[in-house]
């Protein structure tokens, strides 16, 4: 199941007083047995570096050459020579610019006000099994399920370093991270079976991971990824607004992408929008779509002409991709009945506008589709006006900016499994009111992660 919480309520957390975290977490620093935890970063959490030269070419204020992941129909074998480095804790990439602040808070309440101290995967130390946090980076640019294989891997290795193959870890992981900790869990090491074989979660995970504290997981996808392989992304999100020297994932890096694509609204939670602000009934993971509106950079002459006009092998990437997602989708929806033997805890933001449902004109003038990814005024085909304010209300549902609330607490996969199992989720999921990558820095919704993960000493 999606959310095995422990209370049955939710919550909703103000913004205008914070917690005394030191105070309050007093017993538990000076507490030792504590149940390890791994903490995973969302996508552009990590480091990229060039092992060759010793670059950081992510992030980084000006262009590289080696940002994106070479095209091909193997997707397994799209890779280059960039190799994760550390979690990105702050980045300041210019004088003139403030410091944007990323991991760096939740790492400091784990060591500061919870008595963990930061581990190392390859030497441990003899108490490594206990009060101690490792972070999990990755190439966030690739497939979710490598990833999650890795992560599984990983703790194996692990616990034989530290002779302890009973021992489960807690994850704390921000945004695609926590699609990363539920997949491991799901299905441990195992890839995706094709697509003639059913899916059934194996919880092969469930040996190594007692409790996920997912904080702002797009459980049913986000259509603001959607929205980056239209037009990009920033890592200014912190800023409140956007600097151009600093859009440094473009459309034609997300093209090459696949984590993206896996990002993007489940079947059950893509939403698109006509001229008259009316539900369509669209195939997100069907290559014909995305030709027909012209969607990503793939879709452009420009990219196309960078591939010497290789239109055979960037559609056969794309529809590669597309149906990779949807497996993954799959994967993650899978129906199941009877209770998950690792307890998923939602943290999350539901005061922020945001983007639920694109809306698809027609520019007849030239030709084409315009997909709008922010609200604007306009007129229809038949002249009726829709103003800015009705288009807002069409497009936006509570979030945090990126992610939905009805996406975190995967509200359409409860209604699914409800209907298929009779079976009634109990839900606890705590809100605060902040932008998306901001909430590992929210004081309140730290003390709901770290509250979940004290309490519960090792085996």
């Amino acid at each position: 199941m999606l959310v095995a919480l422990s209370l049955v309520s939710t919550a909703c957390i103000s913004a205008r007083r914070t917690p005394n975290l030191e105070q309050i977490f007093a017993s538990a620093r000076a507490h030792s047995g504590k149940r390890p935890v791994i903490v995973i970063p969302g996508i552009l959490g990590t480091e990229l570096i060039n092992p060759k030269t010793g670059e950081t070419v992510w992030p980084s204020a000006f262009r590289t050459s080696q940002e994106g992941l070479p095209i091909g129909v193997n997707l397994d074998a799209n890779r280059d020579d960039l190799v994760p480095g550390k979690i990105l804790e702050t980045v300041k990439l210019a004088r003139i610019l403030p410091e944007v602040y990323v991991y760096r808070d939740l790492l400091d309440a784990l060591r500061r006000y919870a008595g963990y101290r930061e581990g190392n995967w390859e030497n441990p130390g003899a108490d490594g099994d206990r009060d101690t946090f490792y972070v999990f980076p990755y190439d966030w640019r690739r497939d979710n399920v490598a990833n999650a294989r890795e992560l599984v891997q990983r703790m194996q290795r692990l616990k034989q370093r530290l002779q302890r193959p009973d021992l489960k870890f807690n994850i704390v992981a921000h945004s695609m991270g926590g699609l990363i900790a539920r997949y491991a869990a799901m299905y441990g090491d195992a890839d995706l079976p094709p697509d003639d074989v059913p899916l059934r979660p194996t919880w092969q995970g469930a040996a190594h991971i007692s409790k996920i504290v997912m904080i702002g997981t797009p459980n049913e996808g986000s259509s603001d990824a959607f929205a980056t392989i239209v037009e990009g992304y920033s890592i200014t999100e912190g800023l409140r607004r956007r600097v151009p020297l600093l859009n440094k994932l473009t459309a034609a890096d997300a093209a090459s992408t696949p984590s993206v694509f896996q990002l993007m609204p489940h079947r059950d939670a893509a939403k698109f929008l006509d001229e008259n602000l009316q539900p369509l009934n669209l195939d997100l993971y069907d290559i014909a779509v995305w030709k027909r509106y012209g969607w990503g950079a793939i879709n452009s002459a420009e990219f196309r002409r960078g591939y010497n006009g290789n239109v055979e092998l960037l559609d056969a990437y794309l529809d590669a991709t597309l149906k990779r997602a949807r497996r993954f989708h799959q994967s993650l929806d899978a129906v199941e009945e009877t209770e998950a033997p690792v307890v998923l805890l939602a943290i999350g933001g539901d005061c922020e506008e945001t983007l639920s449902a694109p809306v698809l004109l027609r520019d007849e003038k030239h030709n084409r589709w315009l997909t709008l990814i922010r609200p604007r005024e306009f007129r229809t085909s038949a002249g009726v006006k829709m103003s800015k304010q009705q288009v807002t209300d069409a497009m936006y549902a509570p979030g945090d900016g990126r992610v939905t609330r009805a996406s975190l607490l995967g509200e359409n996969l409860i209604k699914s499994r409800d209907r298929v199992t009779g079976f009634t989720l109990s839900r606890y999921a705590v809100f605060g009111c902040d932008l998306h990558g901001q909430l590992p820095r929210n004081k309140s919704l730290q003390d709901n992660a770290l509250t979940a993960i004290v309490a519960e000493a090792m085996n």
